[in-house]
């Protein structure tokens, strides 16, 4: 369990003392100093990459993998994992959409959020309560709701969105993007929920050692089950970021997105093993993530070699936290 798992007041003038401290004992220093580095390399490797307007689409485009990280960031800690983030943007997304035709976007909107919501409770429940492996039923509701989306549309898009549906993908405020706007304000929150919450630290408890946390009065199923509730409500609000950026619900949309925001909180430092992470490490990972596309883009790099920088990068991410958890291990044992 990390130091941030004590429910300790903090004083106005330590703030920054502990926010080092948590980047340091996260691991995330090595992330930070990466991101450092990529991003040094590319600016002399293309000169556009500084560039005010490149840096603001970088936040832009990894908008919908940043919204959707902050939810898995919370399943991930409790050592859980969540397979269906992509179909979940779909498949709510598409139901908005329809919903907001019929209607109007504000139902649309409402729509997006409660089915997103909703496929989040029915992981929550199945792992919560029936214990079933994370993995298997993350997986089987991805196959479910990419059926169930394509059934529903036959595999066509749905066009001419209302206004509401598309603000916080296209909207502007000060030249900055919504999209761009909404994902600094959800790792704010998310922050504050798993830093400065009793549920904050009950979920590094969760990670760190579900029986120890059961024996010491913590409704382990519930915690568990409200982690997974927040990162389908998560995939809800990054479904409407890409319904406003394609102008449009496709049954295709976001596939693959689970691996993306799956490899954004590893790379960020956040444990598969459970108990360790934060969300100042994720908004680093994900940062990481959007650099490298997007210099490989400016650069012309092919897109099959993006998949393969990315999979390393987990592979060396997994790598390097099973080595620093064996040294632990061993460390307590000596």
């Amino acid at each position: 369990m990390t130091s941030t798992a004590h429910n300790v007041a903090v004083p106005p003038q330590h703030r920054i003392r502990n926010f080092l401290r948590v980047i340091f004992s996260n691991n995330i220093a090595p992330i930070a100093l990466a991101l450092i580095i990529v991003s040094a390399v590319l600016s002399f490797m293309t000169p556009t990459f500084l560039t005010p307007g490149n840096l603001s689409n970088i936040v832009t485009q990894s908008s919908v993998v940043g919204i959707a990280a902050v939810g898995a960031t919370f399943v991930i800690i409790t050592s859980g994992i969540d397979l269906s983030v992509g179909a979940n943007i779909a498949l709510s997304g598409l139901l908005g959409a329809m919903v907001s035709q019929a209607t109007n976007g504000y139902f649309g909107i409402l729509t997006v959020l409660v089915v997103a919501s909703l496929l989040g409770a029915i992981n929550g429940a199945f792992v919560a309560w029936l214990r079933l492996a994370p993995f298997i039923v993350t997986l089987a509701v991805l196959g479910m709701a990419r059926g169930m989306t394509l059934q529903i549309s036959q595999g066509n898009s749905v066009y001419g969105l209302p206004e509401a549906l598309n603000w916080l993908g296209n909207s502007d405020f000060a030249g900055i993007k919504s999209s761009a706007i909404l994902t600094i304000v959800m790792f704010v929150l998310g922050h504050i929920l798993l830093s400065r919450t009793t549920f904050g630290h009950r979920i590094y408890a969760v990670g760190g050692n579900s029986e120890a946390a059961r024996l010491a009065g913590i409704n382990v199923k519930s915690i568990v089950f409200t982690a997974y509730v927040i990162a389908g409500f998560c995939a809800g609000l990054a479904a409407i970021v890409t319904l406003g950026r394609l102008d449009s619900a496709t049954p295709n949309a976001a596939i693959g997105a689970e691996l993306n925001v799956i490899a954004a909180v590893v790379i960020g430092g956040t444990s598969l093993f459970g108990g360790k992470g934060s969300m100042v490490g994720t908004f680093i990972g994900v940062l990481l993530i959007g650099v490298i596309n997007n210099g490989m883009t400016l650069l012309n790099v092919s897109a099959f070699l993006v998949q393969f920088v990315q999979g390393a990068l987990i592979l060396l991410a997994v790598l390097l936290d099973a080595l620093n958890t064996r040294r632990i291990r061993n460390q307590r044992t000596s």
